[in-house]
C-alpha cells in the first residue's frame, strides 16, 4: 500500500453549538462530494459534574480513479459536554454546550484495489509508477486536490459554528460548489 499523507487543520471551539446539525452538515458534504462516510469510533465517558466527554473518529473515502483513492480522517473531541435548552424562533431546541476540538487529516492511497501486489514484478511496477512515473501526479495533483477538499470541509465546519465570514478563500478552486 503506497500512501501520501496530506496535512489538514485543527478547529477549536468553546460555547454552545448544534452538534446534530454539525454532524448532518458533514454527512451532507460527503454525499455532495461523493464520499462514503464511516463513523469508526465513538467513545462516551461517564459524565463528571462539568459534563460528559466524547470522542468520535469519522472516516470519509472516495474513489478518484481506478488507481487513486482519497481518505479524510476527522477526529472530534468534546469536553464538558452538556445539553442546553434554547428557544430559537419561538421553538425549543436542544443544543450542546462544551469545548470542541476537530482534527482533519487526509491520505491519498495508490493501488487501492491491490492489483499490483503478489508477484515481485507487480511490486516493482507499482514502485516504478508511484515513485518515478506518477510521483508528481501522486504528490501534487492528487495531494493538492485532497488538500483543498479538506479545507473546503474545514471552512464548512467553521461556517456552521459561526467562526468565520461567509467568504471562503478556497471556494471554487476545484470548480466544485460549496
Amino acid at each position: 500500500m503506497t500512501i501520501s499523507k496530506v496535512r489538514g487543520g485543527t478547529l477549536r471551539y468553546q460555547g454552545i453549538f448544534d452538534f446534530q446539525g454539525l454532524y448532518q452538515a458533514a454527512v451532507d458534504w460527503c454525499k455532495s462530494h461523493r464520499y462514503w462516510f464511516h463513523e469508526e469510533t465513538y467513545k462516551h465517558k461517564v459524565p463528571s459534574p462539568l459534563g460528559a466527554e466524547q470522542e468520535m473518529w469519522w472516516k470519509m473515502d472516495a474513489k478518484i480513479t481506478e488507481f487513486f483513492k482519497f481518505y479524510i480522517n476527522i477526529k472530534l473531541h468534546i469536553w464538558e459536554m452538556t445539553e442546553v435548552e434554547v428557544i430559537k424562533d419561538g421553538k425549543k431546541k436542544i443544543l450542546t454546550s462544551g469545548r470542541l476540538q476537530i482534527d482533519i487529516s487526509g491520505v491519498v492511497e495508490a493501488d487501492w484495489q491491490k492489483r499490483m501486489e503478489g508477484t515481485k514484478f507487480k511490486k516493482m511496477l507499482k514502485t516504478l509508477l508511484t515513485d518515478y512515473i506518477w510521483k508528481k501526479e501522486f504528490t501534487t495533483v492528487y495531494g493538492d486536490m485532497l488538500y483543498y477538499r479538506m479545507w473546503n470541509l474545514h471552512a464548512l465546519m467553521k461556517k456552521y459554528l459561526d467562526m468565520q465570514t461567509a467568504w471562503n478563500e478556497y471556494a471554487g478552486y476545484l470548480r466544485e460548489n460549496q
